[in-house]
């Protein structure tokens, strides 16, 4: 039996793999999957097994999970296909009988007025009607969503439409380790973990941009439909400004506020902070 991880070809996907090899997971018992399998040779050198896996082709989602024990189901990409795709998924999983399925979903998944939530809530409906045993990881905000914006900062300042909203962010290796301790544990069968690290507003992020680059850099709220004209203007799809804007929505109403410690409690210490994860940006850059 092994544990099988969809979108291994992805940045989350990858280091849940890695994670899994940190935490003592004998390498042949894991199985990396995803489309484009020629960027995961290093994994096979390393004993890893490697598989082909496409949401969209039944059949290589059955020969990817067969033999399979648990599965992670990293959500898919392609919104507005996801549910589809992810449905593909857990059909395959039953007939390959996957004995757990652990689902990345977003906080707050059956509450959440987010767009981006209506497709997860749906995949967490499906894997509630298939009748594997699941667990669900809400990952809130990755705080990769911030830090690769720098430069944009240091130039324009920040600017959305969180008003002084909070995000519970934390970085996807941390959400990686999260999902690799629920994968080579047990006991998690049914559990809802909320999944998020310290929040911060909008304020605090450009409070932390200022003190990490030593330049000062600010703040400007403005209405959703105008951020999403905005990001518009700077080139970014009419639909996907348009999900982007209402995540800044969602972010000003506390839909991405993660209460209580559950990343702390799987990952066994406080996850990368704020100030951290731009320190490193800094250092990088």
């Amino acid at each position: 039996m092994s544990i099988v991880v969809t979108g291994a070809t992805g940045h989350l996907g990858r280091l849940v793999v890695e994670a899994l090899l940190a935490r003592g997971v004998p390498a042949q018992e894991i199985v990396a999957t995803g489309r484009r399998v020629e960027t995961l040779a290093d994994l096979t050198n390393r004993g890893v097994v490697v598989r082909r896996a496409d949401y969209t082709d039944p059949a290589s989602l059955r020969a990817a999970f067969d033999g399979a024990e648990k599965l992670l189901l990293v959500s898919g990409s392609e919104v507005g296909q996801r549910v589809a795709q992810h449905e593909n998924a857990i059909a395959a999983a039953k007939d390959a009988g996957v004995r757990l399925i652990a689902y990345t979903s977003i906080p707050k998944a059956d509450t959440s007025t987010l767009r981006l939530a209506q497709e997860h809530r749906a995949t967490e409906q499906a894997l509630a009607a298939s009748g594997i045993p699941f667990v669900l990881l809400r990952n809130s905000w990755y705080l990769e969503n911030y830090t690769p914006q720098l430069p944009v900062y240091l130039e324009h300042g920040i600017v959305g439409a969180a008003g002084s909203g909070r995000v519970s962010a934390a970085t996807r290796a941390d959400y990686a380790e999260a999902a690799a301790a629920v994968l080579s544990t047990e006991g998690h069968e049914g559990a809802v973990y909320e999944l998020g690290g310290a929040p911060f507003s909008m304020d605090d992020l450009a409070a932390a941009v200022s003190a990490a680059t030593g330049r000062t850099v600010t703040y400007t709220d403005v209405p959703v439909e105008q951020y999403q004209q905005i990001l518009v203007g700077a080139g970014v799809p009419e639909a996907a400004a348009a999900v982007f804007a209402d995540g800044d929505r969602g972010l000003a109403e506390g839909e991405l506020l993660v209460e209580g410690s559950d990343l702390e409690k799987l990952i066994g210490r406080t996850p990368t902070s704020l100030a951290d994860a731009l320190a490193a940006a800094v250092a990088q850059a």
